[in-house]
Parts: C-alpha cells; structure tokens; sequence
C-alpha cells in the first residue's frame, strides 16, 4: 500500500533561555550567564523510496529538539536537534496556515519547513557602565509550528492509463515482477502500481471515467499521479464497441484536469487482443491508427506483441531516479 496523501503537524525547537550569574572570584564580580542553545529546525528530505509517507500514517505531529539553557561562566546550551523527514521525490508540502506550496523532486534535496526558535542572552550581554550586575536574561523563543498537508505526485517514467477494465494491471504484471490483482470486473486498481522494468519505473494508474476531473469514480486522487509521467501509454480493450470514444473520454478528462497532460508523449495499445477474431483486430487498429500512429495490438498472451512493447520500452531513458 502507498500512502499518497497524509496530514501532519511540525513544530521547530524552543530556543534555549539565557542564565543569569556571577564571577565568584574576589574583585571579579561580573556577569558570566552563557545564552540559550537555537532550538532545532524541521527540514523535509526527497527519497527514492516511494513508501516513505506510510510512516506518517499513525503519527502525526514532529518536533525538532528545543534548545538547551545557557549556564555558568558563559557557557552557551548546546543547540536543539534537527528533525528531518523523508518524503519520496515527487511530494508537495502545502502549507495549511500560510497556504504557501513546497516541491521536492531530487533525491537528497532537503528543504526547512519549520525553523526553530531563537536561543535567549545570558545576562552578560546585559552589563554596562550604569549596570555592572545585571540581573537580567532572555528568554528562548518558541520555535515555528505549521500543518502540513505532504501529497504524492508520483514521478514515473512510464503510466499506463484507460477506462476501468483496460487490461493495465495485467501488463504490468507481464513486463514487470509486480503481483498487482486483476479480475475481470471494474476498480480492481484502487491505487497507484508500480513495477520496475530495468530501471524504467512504469505505473498502473486505476481506471478512469468520464466526469473524473470533476471528482467522479476515484476522481482526481490519481490524476495527479500522471503530471510528472514522462510517457503516457493509453489502453483501450478490444472488447470495446466504441473504442475512438473510449479514447475520447481519457483524453477529455485529462484536458480538463490539466492541458498539459492531454499533451504529453503517448501510445495507444490495443489491449486483450486473444479475445478477438484477427478481422476485428485489423479493423479497430485501423481506426485507432488514424488517432495516431504510435499504435500497438497487444496481449499478455502473445509473446510477440510482449516483445514489441519491450522494444518500445528500451528506448526510453529513465529520469525518474526511484528505486522501487
């Protein structure tokens, strides 16, 4: 199970409180209260591992360690820890108090998003001509504290779209050593799949509907899943009676959602094809062929159209970087 959507809380460190104190020593009475330690801040960290918000799923609230107080003979608190969190490349952080938005797409990048707290002045910052034994310090102040909602925006290199029943899962089980469930009847996809072809990350997303964009079906959960695709690879069943309307439908709902992505690199596979005579194959891909002619007829069955998607396949350059 991937975890693509989840609500936290983060909170920076306090910042450590100045100390009031004084030189013991004979004709050396002056202040030697140290300052306050920063307190810690929350930073997020992009990762590979596409599973990483699943950690969030019971635990909601984080918290960067608070600064530690200052001491005797200027001694300053040590500084609070830093909390980072890891998050798969490919989530937004939106900011539910300032509304302001955060995206990491490299792995290793690493962004603060809740600074800690500034540490509080001993009383030795406070002496002065006039004031040779102040008793006076800071206090630490409190660290940063936002909500977060973290949303996975998968970065795939390959996704594989189509109405419900459009033989997606099937093919990633075939090109891939994914064990996603099938079955002949609609929404056995309810998430986002994975599988790793050398390297090549593809994804299953669940089936669409018309009205998807507007929240229909599953609605638009998945559809954010296809904006950072490389290459959309569009399935449409030959059990179809209108397969040029079936093609309309996905294309209209990702126009919609977003122009850009009716505009991204795309094939067409003409799925399931043992479950047709060889005339309907032919005439269908000449209908779909007039759409575009990166058209393939396909079937987890025939080992030779297997070897023409995996010829397709080893011509795409992965730049997703997940590990999977």
């Amino acid at each position: 199970m991937i975890v693509d959507e989840i609500q936290v809380k983060v909170l920076g460190g306090k910042g450590g409180d100045g100390y009031v104190a004084f030189n013991k020593n004979k004709g050396e009475k002056g202040p030697t209260g140290g300052d306050g330690g920063n307190g810690g801040s929350v930073y997020l960290e992009g990762v590979s591992n596409l599973t990483a918000l699943n950690k969030f799923r019971f635990k909601k609230e984080f918290s960067a360690g608070d600064g530690v107080d200052g001491k005797n003979k200027l001694l300053e608190g040590a500084r609070g820890k830093d909390l980072i969190l890891k998050v798969p490349t490919g989530t937004v952080a939106h900011n539910l108090d300032t509304g302001k938005n955060i995206e990491l797409v490299n792995v290793g990048e690493k962004i603060m998003i809740a600074k800690g707290g500034k540490r509080g002045r001993g009383n030795w910052h406070f002496r002065s001509p006039v004031n040779t034994t102040p008793k006076e310090c800071e206090k630490g102040i409190e660290g940063k504290h936002f909500n977060f909602l973290l949303e996975l925006r998968m970065i795939a290199d390959v996704g594989f779209i189509g109405l419900p029943s459009a033989g997606k899962s099937s093919l990633l089980n075939a090109l891939t050593k994914a064990k996603v469930k099938t079955a002949a009847y609609h929404f056995t996809t309810l998430e986002p799949n994975l599988g790793n072809y050398y390297g090549l990350i593809l994804a299953d997303i669940p089936g669409l509907i018309e009205g998807a964009s507007a929240g229909k079906g599953l609605g638009i959960k998945f559809l954010r899943h296809i904006k950072r695709t490389k290459i959309l690879i569009h399935c449409i069943s030959c059990e179809s009676e209108n397969i040029k309307k079936d093609y309309k439908i996905i294309k209209e709902e990702l126009k919609k959602y977003e122009l850009a992505l009716a505009r991204k690199k795309e094939y067409i596979f003409l799925t399931k094809t043992d479950l047709v005579s060889a005339k309907e194959i032919k005439e269908k891909m000449k209908e779909l062929k007039k759409i575009s002619p990166n058209t393939l007829a396909v079937s987890i069955y025939d080992e030779k159209s297997l070897g023409e998607i995996r010829k397709l396949l080893n011509g795409i350059k992965s730049v997703s970087g997940i590990k999977y």
